[in-house]
C-alpha cells in the first residue's frame, strides 16, 4: 500500500491525492503534523532514498533554521529524533510505495505508482476515439477510419 505523508497547506501534496484518485489508486495519507511520525517509517524513508536525510529534511523549514542544526555532525540516530520531535522538517509530499520513494510531485516520476495491472491493459475505452484520454499523450496508430492519430499510450499493450 502506498503511504503519503503529506500536510494540509501543502499544494503539492493535494496534486498527488487528485493524480491518485484519478487512477484509483490506493493510498493511505498521514498527515505529518496531526499524527506521530514513527521511527520506522523514517527509517524506511531513508533506506529508500538517494541522499539519506537531504532528500527528506527541508533545511528552508523554519524549525530547521532556527535550530542551526549541522547534517554531517548528527548522528543518525540524534537526526531520526528530531524528526520524530519536529515533523514540520520533513519535505512534502513524501510517497512511499512498495519500491519506491517520491519526494514532491513531479509529473512524470509519479507515474511509477501507477499499479502494473493498469499500465500494461489495453485502453479499450478510448483507443480510436476521439476523446480526451487520461492515458493518451503521443503516439502514432490508426483509428477505426484509418486515420493516423498521434496519442502515447504508456498503458497500452
Amino acid at each position: 500500500m502506498i503511504k503519503l505523508y503529506s500536510s494540509p497547506s501543502c499544494i503539492s501534496c493535494r496534486k498527488v491525492k487528485k493524480f491518485f484518485k484519478q487512477y484509483n489508486i490506493p493510498f493511505v495519507e498521514k498527515n505529518i503534523l496531526k499524527t506521530p511520525i514513527l521511527r520506522d517509517e523514517i527509517v524506511k524513508m531513508l533506506t529508500m532514498s538517494e541522499n539519506g536525510f537531504d532528500d527528506i529534511i527541508s533545511r528552508r523549514s523554519r524549525v530547521f533554521q532556527e535550530t542551526g542544526l549541522d547534517l554531517e555532525k548528527m548522528k543518525t540516530q540524534e537526526l531520526v529524533n528530531f524528526i520524530i520531535d519536529n515533523p514540520s522538517v520533513l519535505r512534502r509530499p513524501i510517497i512511499v510505495g512498495e519500491i519506491d520513494l517520491q519526494v514532491g510531485y513531479n509529473g512524470e516520476d509519479i507515474e511509477v505508482f501507477i499499479p502494473e495491472e493498469i499500465r500494461n491493459r489495453e485502453c479499450l475505452e478510448c483507443y480510436g476515439k476521439n476523446v480526451d484520454c487520461p492515458y493518451v499523450k503521443a503516439i502514432k496508430f490508426q483509428d477505426k477510419n484509418g486515420k493516423l492519430v498521434e496519442g502515447d499510450c504508456p498503458f497500452k499493450v
